[in-house]
């Protein structure tokens, strides 16, 4: 198992680092690798938020974000062999699952698109795993509180810190 950070949306360096660390944690006290995607928030700033900026939250700026980083969470588990993907965001009680679900399904299927030349068997599958059931978020309070974690206010985007 590999936790995989993914988060180009985060709005500053400094925040990306603090949460980073705090991953890094996490992925300490309970013995998992830890990978940190490249910070490239113009990257996603161009191909997430232009033209979005304006939207609610939850809205079509969020699908677009979560497709984004799944989408690079495929890619990297396709690179390193790995048969399946999913993602903690459904553990916020502010992620619609079904929203964050479609982007991992759509970025698997993308996978297996690119891989129409090669083997589609060897694209990752998206798990879907609805982390808020069974008091989920709850339990991650409890966890970061344990463990001392940082835990922030607002998704990591400007857009969002300015809607707090």
């Amino acid at each position: 198992m590999v936790l995989f950070f993914s988060n180009s949306n985060i709005d500053t360096r400094e925040e990306f680092e603090k949460r980073l660390a705090e991953a890094r944690k996490l992925a300490a006290a309970d013995g998992v690798a830890l990978v940190a995607d490249d910070y490239n928030h113009a990257d996603w700033l161009e191909k997430v938020a232009k033209g979005f900026e304006q939207e609610p939250e939850k809205g079509a700026r969020c699908a677009r974000c979560f497709r984004y980083n799944l989408a690079r969470a495929a890619k990297w588990a396709r690179e390193h062999g790995l048969e399946a993907f999913t993602t903690s965001l459904t553990v916020s009680p502010h992620k619609p699952s079904q929203m964050v679900f479609f982007a991992g399904h759509d970025a698997a299927w993308e996978m297996s698109v690119a891989l129409c030349g090669g083997s589609a068997a060897s694209a990752p599958q998206f798990m879907e795993v609805d982390f808020k059931k069974k008091d989920g978020f709850l339990k991650s309070l409890r966890r970061s509180a344990e463990l001392g974690l940082y835990r922030q206010t607002y998704c990591g985007c400007e857009f969002s810190r300015s809607r707090v």
